[in-house]
């Protein structure tokens, strides 16, 4: 079996690095799939969607003459929910909600990313203020 691009496979995670996963593909050859392929939302840390030994649908997005294989999880998926037409009921959805409660949720967001702000920063003065050292320092 050839591993061409454009074809879809079942693969098994091998390993799992904060960049990406490796799967074993069926002709024991090992491809990458990066991490911004693993799924269409942004993902922080991979672990929360793969783990070793999971079985995982692939698209092979490019075979370089080298032999690294460039493999998608993602576009596999989009492949397969297309057909299904699930990922065209989720879009209107998506815009409507948005005009509703988008201006709600960016005032909270705002508000918590704010707040977070002010709270580190006065951390990070405090730490820093008492590892001057010296007369300086505020002693309370």
């Amino acid at each position: 079996m050839s591993i061409e691009a454009g074809s879809k496979l079942q693969g098994k995670v091998t390993g799992i690095t904060h960049f990406g996963a490796f799967v074993e593909l069926p002709d024991g050859s090992t491809g990458l799939v990066h991490i911004s392929e693993v799924a269409d939302n942004y993902v922080k840390d991979i672990h929360d969607h793969l783990k070793v030994g999971d079985i995982v649908e692939v698209k092979v997005l490019n075979v370089e003459k080298d032999g690294k294989i460039g493999l998608s999880i993602r576009k596999a998926k989009d492949q397969a929910q297309q057909s299904q037409s699930q990922s065209h009921s989720h879009r209107p959805q998506r815009h409507g909600r948005g005009n509703n409660r988008g201006k709600e949720d960016f005032e909270s967001k705002m508000a918590r990313f704010l707040k977070d702000s002010e709270d580190r920063l006065s951390s990070l003065k405090r730490n820093t203020e008492s590892k001057r050292g010296g007369r300086g320092a505020r002693r309370g």
